[in-house]
């Protein structure tokens, strides 16, 4: 019996070592679904598309590449922030729109949505198959722009399209997954090399495009007695075995990378594509180098811009470098960040009260706890504040999270990608209350594959971040308060432990219990509502907002609220100041 397109598909997919497709079946996939019944793949049937292209971005940066689908309509209308989420955040991954009767199209039809309009904003690759003849090339052509470009790539499978017979194309249907060596021609590292030797105090910013040349950064570092700070995409694999490291800047940072930046002579960026360009330097020289030359120069005022994989880069420059020998900078810099992690520490030793226990406590008491090679997931907001300030790169450690997009809800759903991905490592999912709430059915998706996931809920009854900005804006905060229901009953209602925290003594014993246990659970701590999260440079004019916004609430008869948030974040605010 002749197989029909769908299970040429799906033919297809196994060949290129698919394990899962994320989906929510139904009508126009139900072909799709049943030829993935006959195969090796697993059809992980999510509640929510949009958890189903979370969690696929999820393996797709863990393993390389993944798979999500979606079903007429309102299923593509679903996956479109997951799928925003992974093409922003440059990791591969095929989404099959499967759509309504071909012959329908441009008929209004039932559930009819254009899909080459729909996601032409978030791919690389955005094609609909129409005719048995275009499977093969079609398929092989996005799975090769997803995983060489970096991003996503969209097929549009009409459900009768689906079900017609297969036919063989005389193209290839391997895929190509090539690893070229890429770097600057040797004048130009010439160029850089003359540049770095001619310059006295040097700071190294990598972002996660250096994930892989953690031991050229150092040794790189070493010669230039450089300080290292990073992105927050960069840290695990930045900070592990890095004795100049001065932690992060931008909106989640330290005021030490911050200070390096701006101190130093030259700073040279490596791997990174970092957005605020109020955190850059502007009166100092700055190199970038960077595998994707359009990226150069759109953040700031290049002295130098390079295309290049930075471990080949950075091998290749290595011998053209004379090694410095004043360490007068490097050591105050580290001198420094070591005085503002010791300012971070007031926190974690203070610990807070009964339902206000400081987030920054929790989570060093977590990092702590965590095993050496777990996988995070954290939650936009201020769960990724502590996840960036609290949580040590160990060099085995994954942290995962929506840095480019910054979408809520995120975290529960790649961690349950990270947990299909990798079943026998340890899984934490940081996440906010606004954030679980957003996509809470998707809980029972962990219960049904038993993924041992561990949810700890920063229960601060408000979205944090954004009660922030408004207050730093002028104004007082209004509708961000979250009226919660019980999380920890919600987990059990699915089928697995839930327990509430009130308490700072109980954290400890409460994580190592959740942490110990051998299927999900779900920690639900109440945090402090009112515990800040201030950039590394503090404006005048943010000053002078919160000023505002604290004024305002007093006329508004909120005193006490006001004298919390004063009490529990002075001490930050004068060490930051």
């Amino acid at each position: 019996m002749a197989k029909n397109i769908a299970e040429q598909i799906v033919e297809m997919l196994e060949n290129a070592n698919v394990k899962r497709i994320y989906a929510v079946t139904g009508d126009s996939l139900n072909h799709l679904n049943a030829a993935v019944k006959k195969s090796s793949i697993k059809w992980i049937h999510v509640r929510h598309e949009e958890v189903g292209a979370y969690a696929a971005a999820a393996e797709a940066e863990l393993d390389g590449f993944a798979v999500c689908a979606g079903s007429s309509g309102p299923g593509h209308v679903h996956l479109i922030n997951g799928v925003y989420d992974a093409h922003r955040s440059h990791v591969p991954m095929l989404v099959i729109a499967s759509t309504i009767p071909s012959d329908e199209m441009g008929m209004d039809y039932f559930q009819e949505t254009n899909t080459i309009k729909l996601f032409d904003d978030c791919s690389h690759y955005n094609q609909m198959i129409t005719r048995p003849e275009q499977v093969q090339r079609v398929m092989q052509t996005a799975i090769q722009h997803a995983i060489s470009k970096k991003g996503v790539a969209v097929i549009g499978l009409p459900g009768d399209v689906s079900e017609m017979d297969a036919e063989e194309a005389t193209t290839s249907n391997q895929i190509f997954k090539t690893n070229p060596i890429v770097r600057p021609s040797d004048d130009e590292l010439k160029n850089l090399a003359t540049l770095i030797n001619n310059s006295k105090k040097i700071t190294l910013y990598c972002g996660v495009g250096a994930a892989d040349a953690n031991r050229e950064v150092v040794e790189l570092s070493g010669l230039l007695k450089a300080p290292v700070g990073y992105s927050f995409r960069g840290k695990m694999a930045i900070q592990p075995n890095n004795p100049n490291e001065v932690g992060l800047t931008g909106l989640l940072g330290f005021p030490s990378a911050y200070h390096a930046m701006h101190e130093a002579d030259l700073v040279i960026l490596l791997g990174t594509d970092f957005p605020y360009q109020k955190f850059m330097p502007v009166k100092n020289k700055i190199v970038q180098i960077d595998e994707s030359p359009e990226r150069l120069g759109r953040r700031a005022k290049l002295e130098l811009g390079l295309a290049g994989d930075i471990k080949q880069t950075i091998r290749a420059l290595l011998p053209m470098i004379t090694e410095k020998t004043n360490v007068n900078f490097l050591n105050e810099q580290l001198a420094f960040y070591d005085k503002v992690k010791e300012n971070q520490m007031e926190y974690v030793k203070d610990f807070g009260k009964e339902d206000a226990i400081q987030p920054e406590y929790v989570t060093h008491t977590l990092d702590r706890l965590a095993k050496k090679d777990a996988i995070f997931t954290v939650d936009t907001g201020m769960c990724c504040v502590w996840g960036a300030r609290f949580i040590t790169g160990t060099g085995e450690r994954k942290m995962l999270g929506s840095f480019n997009h910054g979408s809520m809800a995120n975290a529960m759903p790649m961690a349950i990608g990270a947990s299909l991905t990798y079943p026998g490592k340890q899984v934490i999912a940081m996440c906010g209350d606004g954030g679980l709430s957003m996509l809470l059915g998707d809980m029972a998706t962990i219960f049904q594959y038993k993924l041992p996931v561990k949810l700890i809920v920063f229960n601060n009854r408000t979205l944090g971040m954004v009660k922030l900005e408004m207050e730093v804006g002028g104004m007082p905060d209004n509708e961000t308060d979250m009226i919660n229901p019980d999380f920890a009953l919600v987990a059990q209602a699915m089928g697995y432990p839930g327990k509430n925290v009130h308490k700072p003594e109980e954290v400890e014993n409460a994580i190592k219990e959740c942490l110990n246990h051998e299927g999900p659970y779900l920690l639900n701590i109440f945090t402090n509502p009112n515990a800040l999260a201030l950039p590394p440079k503090i404006e005048f004019d943010q000053i002078v907002g919160m000023t505002k916004s604290m004024t305002q609430l007093m006329l508004g008869g909120k005193m006490d609220e006001v004298l919390e948030t004063v009490k529990s974040n002075y001490k930050h605010i004068k060490g930051l100041l």
